[in-house]
């Protein structure tokens, strides 16, 4: 077995642990800005040792290109999936995003 395939059984069981972990908080937590956390990790981190795995193994071929930028979008639109998500959250629960009076007296 070579190094490469350890690496990418590495990767890929990190990734899927991850991705299990946010989910499994995703279920436990019912507040939706504890889920907002689970599901962030759940867009960046687990897809990212995902794609390292396929990185490994697929380097510089189409199928790496494309992982790098899938991977890059990930990166850039994963957290803001999860602004805007807290803010629509924010405007359910509380009617606007702004802060309340309550919250700016702490």
């Amino acid at each position: 077995m070579k190094t490469s395939d350890i690496l990418v059984d590495v990767f890929l069981t990190l990734g899927v642990a991850v991705q299990l972990i946010a989910c499994l908080g995703v279920v436990a937590f019912r507040d939706v800005f504890d889920r907002v956390h689970y599901a962030g990790t759940a867009t960046t981190v687990s897809p990212l040792l995902i794609g390292a795995a396929v990185l490994t193994r697929y380097t510089t071929s189409t199928g790496g290109i494309s992982t790098i930028v899938v991977m890059v979008l990930l990166v850039v639109l994963g957290p803001a999936l999860a602004i805007a998500t807290a803010r629509a959250a924010r405007r359910i629960d509380f009617g606007q995003v702004e802060a309340t009076e309550s919250e700016r007296a702490r």
